[in-house]
């Protein structure tokens, strides 16, 4: 498809995490003997994995589906730590050979494309040095939100706290918070996952927010995985736990769209009984909204569940005041002691790593692009972005985005072409990208492409219709052009006949 002398490498990946060690698997079984650089800004593989480092960080998905389709995960742990991710992540790489291919420390800072050329020029910064390298394709495996800091609400009186204050994001190695008194401001996944892991060493923690959250228990183990195993052996095993696990969140999921008042309950239900009789219920864990208008929190065991009803820790719904010196004091005229306070309000949402895009000179906002089948930008050639699910497993859409452009590559090969991109229609109604109403979603979403209203220009959040969309239908669609060589010397032969008439 293209020699060493016309570009440095095949293929540009940006992004050394679970997407983009995903991706490299699939461009090099589509491009056997292909050259593949990876890069990326940090210095270990892992992305989110690597970054998130507070205590008891992991991941609301299950690691049956979490795992990558082509090395999946044959352990029944289920719900397990952000560092066996990462680990996992990495064993990924070295068996694939992946690790040989990524430069670290290198961030990306600007890519341009030159449709003459069928180039992608792409700029980083690789400690205080400028590298500049080209390739026929870019695939963007940057995220969706900012890698240097999280989101921190206007608190008054923040700044005049005595004690340590920590974002998750950067939470610092040396932090001690034995015998102390926390205070956690959220209720996402995030606060939920922290608050059982600090009660283990801190006097007292208190998760104080200013609305609910749906929580739901997910066993850390699973038993039927294990008997499966013992039965057909590890590998079948981890296909069959797959679908199930699958099969279940997609239940889970359109149950709570289709009959949300009924879900309401049993999750009310759910949560009572893993609570004391006296617990306030409504007031803590009974959000205004629907189950899965926002993500779902898990609760590995029931684990949060569990300390509010050992007392280890305590949970206040209310609005903040302010903050003093040694204490959070709300609205409502509770004053809460606390020696560290942990500000777990959220991400910072940032398209494609703030990365500068620019086509045939001309700047490229995000904003101003259609979203083809979730993984390409209109106007943007030869380019490929992995976003995952908001209701299952990042990793099963990313899975399937790289096995759909393998097959782009396949059918560019056997037509003779070297050039792809998504033209978007006439007319077509815009929607958001992410249809999820989670804050951090909410604050940042018209900085990111937009869907439309109609297929291929949706970000789909069904599993089961992106396998057949992505992995079984025709590669070729009126809403895509391919190009190559020949079709560019046409073109350029009418353009200029036009001209001279």
């Amino acid at each position: 498809m293209t020699t060493a002398s016309e570009t440095d490498v095949d293929v540009i990946i940006v992004g050394a995490g679970l997407s983009g060690v995903g991706a490299a698997h699939h461009v090099r079984k589509a491009l056997p003997g292909g050259r593949l650089a990876v890069l990326e800004a940090r210095e270990r593989i892992g992305g989110t994995w690597d970054l998130f480092r507070y205590p008891g960080v992991r991941c609301d998905s299950d690691m049956q589906s979490l795992s990558y389709r082509f090395n999946q995960w044959t352990r029944s742990d289920s719900i397990v730590s952000g560092a066996t991710i990462r680990d996992y992540i990495e064993q990924t790489a070295v068996a694939d050979g992946t690790d040989e291919q990524i430069r670290f420390s290198h961030r990306v800072t600007r890519v341009e494309f030159d449709t003459a050329t069928t180039t992608w020029t792409v700029t980083a910064r690789h400690h205080d040095q400028t590298v500049v390298l080209t390739s026929r394709f870019l695939y963007l495996c940057t995220g969706y939100y900012s890698y240097e800091a999280g989101h921190t609400p206007d608190i008054p009186g923040l700044d005049d706290f005595d004690g340590p204050v920590v974002h998750p994001q950067q939470w610092p190695d040396d932090l001690d918070h034995t015998g102390k008194r926390v205070v956690v401001i959220g209720s996402g996944a995030t606060a939920i996952t922290l608050v059982p892991a600090l009660t283990e060493k801190a006097e007292h923690v208190v998760m104080l927010q200013r609305s609910p959250t749906y929580v739901m228990a997910f066993p850390r183990h699973d038993d039927l995985a294990e008997k499966i195993a013992r039965r057909i052996g590890a590998r079948r095993s981890a296909v069959l736990t797959r679908w199930k696990n699958v099969l279940i969140d997609t239940v889970l999921y359109q149950m709570c769209q289709r009959w949300p008042r009924y879900m309401r309950s049993v999750i009310r239900k759910e949560n009572a009984a893993q609570l004391p009789a006296d617990f306030d219920l409504e007031k803590h864990f009974t959000p205004k909204y629907d189950p899965w208008d926002q993500r779902m929190c898990l609760a590995p065991d029931g684990d949060i569940f569990s300390v509010l009803a050992d007392g280890t820790a305590s949970i206040v719904t209310d609005t903040i005041e302010r903050v003093s010196a040694h204490a959070v004091e709300t609205r409502s005229g509770d004053t809460i002691d606390a020696d560290i306070v942990v500000t777990a309000t959220g991400l910072q949402m940032l398209a494609f790593g703030g990365i500068g895009i620019a086509v045939d000179g001309r700047e490229v906002a995000p904003s101003d692009t259609l979203s083809y089948k979730g993984m390409m930008l209109s106007g943007v050639p030869n380019l490929v972005f992995t976003i995952g699910y908001t209701n299952a497993s990042w990793t099963l859409k990313a899975d399937l985005v790289g096995e759909h452009f393998g097959r782009m590559l396949a059918h560019m090969r056997t037509h003779g072409h070297d050039q792809f991109v998504p033209v978007r229609p006439d007319s077509v109604d815009e929607r958001p990208l992410l249809d999820c109403e989670a804050n951090y979603i909410v604050r940042s979403i018209d900085t990111f492409p937009r869907a439309g209203s109609r297929s291929p220009w949706q970000l789909g959040m069904s599993y089961y219709h992106d396998v057949i969309t992505l992995r079984h239908r025709r590669v070729a669609d009126p809403a895509m052009r391919f190009t190559g060589p020949e079709d560019r010397r046409r073109a350029g032969a009418r353009d200029r006949a036009d001209a001279v008439r």
